[in-house]
């Protein structure tokens, strides 16, 4: 590609409203233009870059066996209402009305659409198991769209739907498409992790995320040091410490009188902050009434595991004017002594082994001291993980410790179970001749985040330094001053022509810049090789040769540089 004949357009302003490295990037490389919040043109060299991942995610599902097919974005509301995800999908949801007042959705996600077409296209079990997936543009009405393509309203997604008889076949899929999810990162010179996950609102049996490990990632993972187990925090397990150790102290009050959390009472008192109960009033449902959660005090409650517990599945917090009905006290206060009027009582596991620790006492000013279990207050109903895993938590895989580091989500997959084939009664007949509902799974990936999250892990001061795998061109051939010398002009044409027959992917700046802005641009938009052809080193019989991920460079001659080049 001759970039004179490109639409290349860099800036040198960092744009105010970006953020994180990757949105300052892609807008002064000219990669994006903002249309509207969380809404993007890819320009075509942004596209460049969007193709080659979209070929790398195609040849690998294609390759684990995967069907490609294509579905609407707008899909209707029926099919919405039949899952009862019309209305629990949430705002989330772009909702919009044709001319004959019809209700219709942008999608946001194909299971309703995909479940429709099996319905209609399978019948037996002969035709499984299947897995169809599209690459499409989805929509999502962020509450807040942020971080560019990270975290758009818009975005390019690799959706896969797969369809069995039985759970052995799905497992395998399931396993099918780990595998290739992580040969699609690897390709793509991404340095990631698989973590166990929550499903979530598309719901299912099992859940994966893959991360790209970045300190701007949105997502905090654990990980062991010692094995490859890793969840995202919100699932991964606080393991029950050893046995409670026998009372040593008597209950007592103790003057805390402007001091409402645990760090200011662990301070007043000169006591460790792990021997402090943090308290937290929720309201389950009808049956469970109201819940105080206690977490040790350098602790935080987990709200996915909370949620998990029966009774909580839609918890809320608690009103101040219930918690004073109940516990009698205002907020800063609360302690699971000798509560007004009965509540249910959920500990974590390491407050239910904790011995003379420290609650609020239910009165303005006053916590209590020595507390313990069996003596002044009863056993806990429930004791449960309920809270944040921390560095230094021991693996649940028994393989060592837990270290925790971000991420970027780009890849989800999910065993859905027969969830959307029951709700909207698909069908296949077995060997049997009987109808059953199949068994589904959901696998996907986030095309356009990948190339935010590419260069998260990937860029220096200078600018993007691309994975091989996904640079818009694999070799720039730079021109000095071009108009001056002819000479100069026939080599670097000559260089092009050579390293295109050779296979290479090549730029050829001939834009006629100035050396330092033209160099400028071409580490800015992340060319891993760059050859400089000069008067001098015509003179010279060499080329300067530079990788982007060096800060040196080298002159070579022809063979030396194809060579190093590897073409």
């Amino acid at each position: 590609m001759r970039l004179s004949q490109f639409h290349l357009r860099t800036v040198k302003e960092t744009p105010a409203d970006a953020e994180v490295a990757s949105h300052k990037l892609m807008l002064k490389a000219g990669m994006l233009r903002k249309l509207a919040a969380g809404v993007y043109t890819w320009s075509p060299l942004g596209l460049r870059v969007l193709r080659k991942v979209e070929a790398v995610v195609r040849e690998e599902m294609d390759r684990a066996g995967a069907i490609e097919l294509l579905m609407p974005t707008i899909q209707p509301a029926e099919l919405w209402q039949e899952t009862g995800r019309w209305e629990k999908f949430g705002g989330q949801l772009l909702k919009i009305r044709d001319r004959k007042e019809s209700w219709y959705c942008y999608g946001p996600t194909a299971e309703e659409v995909v479940t429709d077409f099996a319905r209609h296209e399978l019948a037996s079990y002969r035709q499984l198991p299947i897995n169809l997936y599209q690459i499409q543009v989805k929509f999502r009405d962020e509450i807040r769209p942020r971080f560019g393509v990270m975290r758009s309203r818009e975005f390019l997604m690799k959706d896969a739907y797969s369809f069995h008889l039985d759970e052995a076949s799905l497992a395998a899929e399931y396993r099918n498409m780990y595998d290739t999810y992580g040969r699609i990162f690897t390709r793509l010179g991404l340095h990631f992790r698989a973590v166990f996950a929550d499903t979530g609102a598309i719901g299912g049996s099992a859940s994966h995320e893959f991360h790209v490990m970045a300190d701007s990632g949105e997502d905090a993972i654990a990980f062991c040091d010692g094995s490859d187990y890793a969840a995202n925090v919100e699932l991964a397990e606080a393991l029950a410490p050893g046995e409670r150790p026998a009372a040593a102290e008597a209950m007592r009050k103790v003057d805390t009188p402007v001091q409402k959390t645990c760090e200011d009472v662990a301070a007043l008192l000169g006591i460790p902050l792990a021997r402090t109960v943090k308290s937290v009033a929720l309201v389950g449902d009808e049956d469970t009434g109201f819940v105080l959660a206690l977490v040790r005090g350098d602790h935080s409650v987990n709200e996915i595991k909370l949620a998990k517990l029966p009774g909580l599945a839609d918890y809320r917090m608690a009103t101040e004017a219930e918690i004073l009905e109940h516990l009698g006290s205002e907020p800063g206060f609360l302690g699971p002594v000798a509560p007004r009027k009965a509540i249910t009582i959920v500990a974590d596991r390491s407050v239910a082994a904790m011995a003379d620790f420290v609650v609020g006492a239910n009165a303005a000013g006053l916590h209590l001291a020595g507390v313990n279990w069996g003596r002044d207050l009863p056993e806990p109903a429930l004791v449960a993980d309920i809270r944040q895993v921390v560095a230094g938590d021991p693996s649940p895989d028994g393989k060592g410790v837990l270290a925790l580091a971000r991420g970027i989500e780009v890849g989800h997959v999910f065993a859905l179970g027969d969830r959307y084939s029951k709700a909207m009664d698909c069908t296949v007949l077995d060997a049997n001749g009987k109808p059953v509902h199949p068994l589904m799974g959901c696998y996907g990936i986030g095309v356009s985040r990948i190339v935010a999250a590419a260069i998260e892990q990937n860029h220096d001061e200078a600018g993007i330094r691309w994975p091989a795998a996904m640079a818009p061109w694999q070799v720039a051939v730079c021109v000095i001053n071009p108009k001056q010398d002819p000479a100069v002009v026939e080599a670097a044409e000559a260089l092009y022509r050579e390293l295109q027959d050779a296979g290479a992917e090549v730029a050829l700046d001939d834009r006629g810049l100035r050396p330092g802005p033209m160099l400028a641009d071409i580490e800015l938009i992340g060319i891993p090789h760059r050859v400089v052809v000069s008067a001098r080193g015509l003179e010279a019989g060499t080329f300067e040769y530079r990788s982007r991920a060096s800060t040196e460079s080298e002159n070579l001659d022809r063979d030396s540089l194809r060579q190093r080049l590897g073409f």
